[in-house]
C-alpha cells in the first residue's frame, strides 16, 4: 500500500521514521544503535533473504561443519528485534526517491522514510565466461548458496575454485574441509594479490599445495562446457580439467543499481563523508556498499570487512538520530586464516617510491614480517605467522605514532614492535 510523502519533521516533535536497507552486520548494528539513541523512533530493517539476519563471514564455518545454520545468525534470540521494536521486512528495494523520501519495493509497494541507511552490501561478480550460468557453477555468498555447495561438494568430488583473493581463500578452507580434490585458479600472479606481496602470496601457495590443494596462478578460466553431470573447464593456457562443480569466487560488487535516478553519488561504491552521509541529506551508507576516505592516504575505498562495516554503521546511526559522530578514516586491514596459516595486511602495505622497508623471512617455518615506513611513521605491514604482533601493528599504524629513534631499531630488527609500541605508543601525532 502506497503512503504519501512524509511531512517535514523536526527533532523532538514527531516520531522519526528510519529505514535501513540491508540486514547484515551493518544494518543490524545501525538498527540497535538507533534504538538506543532514540527510544521513540520507528525503525524498519529490510533484507531480501528469507532467513533471519546472519553473517556471511560465518558461512565457511557452516560449510566446514563447525556450526549449524543458527550459528550464522547475528542474534540468537528469535524475539530480539521484536523486543527492541525493530520491524523486520523481507523485501527487495527496487528504487529510492530522495525527493519524495520513499522506497519502492520489488512488489510495487512504497515505504516512506525520514532518514535512510543504505547497507545493501554486495553481490558476487559474474565473469563473462561461456558456461558461467551452468547449474554446476556455484557462488558462496548466501545461506542458499551454502546449501547448494554442501550438496555438491563431498569427499573425493572434483572441484575447481575460480579466484584466490581474500574471500576466495576463506572459501577455499571451508571447501578443503569437505575432502574434495580441489584446484584453485587465480588470474593474479600470486594468491591474495590485493592483500599480500609476492613473498607472502607465494608462501600461502606453497602452504596450500602442501595441504593437497592444486593451485594455478596467472591463469584464467576461458570456457566452461557441460559434460552431462560434470563440467569441462578450459584455461587460457590450454589446460583442461573435468570437475563435478565449479565455485565462483572472483569477487563482489556493491549493490547500487536501485539508486539510479536517486541523486545519490556513486563511484565504485556510494560516496560518503566522515558522518557516513551521502551526497543527499538524510541518506547514509555503511558497509560493503560505502566508499569512504581511507585513513592515511585520503583516497576513497570500499573497505569490505566486517569490523569496518559495523563501525561505519554505528557512526551513521548516531548521525541519523541527531547526534554528532565522525569516522576519521576507514582503516584497511585484513587478517586471513588459510587452512591454519594466519596472514595479515595493514594500511599501505604495498609501500611507495619514498618508503623504507624492513623484512624478516623464515621460509621453512612459514614466518614472514615486512614493515613499511614513511618518514618516522610505520604506515603498512604484511605478516605471516607473526600473530603476536597483529594488535601492536594496528596500534602503531592507525595511531600514526612517531617512532623517533625506534624507527632505526625496527629497520635493524622488526621483531622489536612490542618494545617500540610500549616506548612510543603514547606519542601519536
Amino acid at each position: 500500500m502506497c503512503r504519501p510523502p512524509p511531512p517535514v519533521r523536526a527533532w523532538g516533535c514527531e516520531v522519526i521514521r528510519h529505514l535501513i536497507i540491508g540486514n547484515g552486520p551493518a544494518g543490524v548494528v545501525a538498527a540497535e544503535t538507533l534504538r538506543r539513541a532514540d527510544p521513540q523512533a520507528e525503525i524498519t530493517l529490510i533484507g531480501d533473504e528469507a532467513e533471519p539476519p546472519y553473517s556471511r563471514m560465518a558461512i565457511p564455518y557452516l560449510l566446514s561443519g563447525k556450526i549449524g545454520e543458527p550459528g550464522t545468525y547475528l542474534r540468537k534470540d528469535a524475539a530480539h528485534f521484536e523486543g527492541l521494536r525493530i520491524g523486520l521486512l523481507c523485501a527487495r528495494v527496487a528504487a529510492l526517491d530522495s525527493t519524495r523520501r520513499t522506497a519502492t519495493l520489488a512488489d510495487g509497494s512504497v515505504l516512506a522514510w525520514d532518514r535512510v541507511l543504505i547497507a545493501s552490501g554486495a553481490h558476487p561478480v559474474q565473469p563473462p565466461i561461456p558456461g558461467i550460468d551452468l547449474p554446476q557453477v556455484l557462488s558462496c555468498w548466501t545461506l542458499a548458496d551454502a546449501r547448494r555447495i554442501a550438496a555438491a561438494v563431498a569427499p573425493g568430488s572434483r572441484v575447481l575454485q575460480m579466484g584466490a583473493g581474500f574471500i576466495g581463500c576463506i572459501i577455499l578452507e571451508s571447501l578443503a574441509a569437505r575432502g574434495p580434490q580441489l584446484t584453485v585458479v587465480e588470474m593474479g600472479e600470486r594468491m591474495v594479490p590485493r592483500m599480500l606481496d609476492e613473498v607472502a602470496g607465494g608462501m600461502i601457495r606453497r602452504w596450500c599445495e602442501e595441504k593437497g590443494v592444486q593451485v594455478r596462478t596467472g591463469r584464467r578460466v576461458q570456457a566452461i562446457d557441460p559434460l552431462g553431470k560434470t563440467l569441462l573447464v578450459r584455461l587460457d593456457d590450454g589446460e583442461t580439467l573435468e570437475v563435478d562443480a565449479l565455485i565462483n569466487a572472483t569477487g563482489v560488487k556493491p549493490n547500487v543499481d536501485f539508486l539510479a535516478g536517486s541523486g545519490v553519488a556513486v563511484d565504485n561504491g556510494i560516496l560518503v563523508d566522515d558522518s557516513m552521509q551521502t551526497s543527499v541529506a538524510g541518506i547514509y551508507a555503511a558497509g560493503d556498499v560505502a566508499e569512504a576516505v581511507e585513513f592515511g592516504t585520503g583516497r576513497r575505498v570500499v573497505n569490505a570487512i566486517q569490523p569496518d562495516a559495523v563501525e561505519q554503521a554505528r557512526v551513521a546511526a548516531l548521525n541519523m538520530a541527531g547526534q554528532q559522530a565522525a569516522l576519521p578514516g576507514t582503516f584497511v586491514f585484513n587478517v586471513l586464516d588459510t587452512m591454519g596459516l594466519i596472514s595479515a595486511s595493514f594500511g599501505q602495505w604495498h609501500g611507495g617510491p619514498a618508503c623504507e622497508t624492513a623484512q624478516l623471512l623464515d621460509d621453512a617455518d612459514y614466518r614472514y614480517l615486512r614493515l613499511v615506513f614513511d618518514g618516522e611513521r610505520l604506515i603498512g605491514a604484511n605478516t605471516i605467522g607473526h600473530t603476536e604482533h597483529i594488535g601492536v601493528l594496528r596500534g602503531l599504524i592507525q595511531g600514526r605514532v612517531r617512532l623517533g629513534e625506534w624507527k632505526a631499531r625496527l629497520l635493524a630488527n622488526p621483531l622489536l614492535l612490542s618494545e617500540a609500541y610500549l616506548a612510543r605508543g603514547l606519542a601519536a601525532a
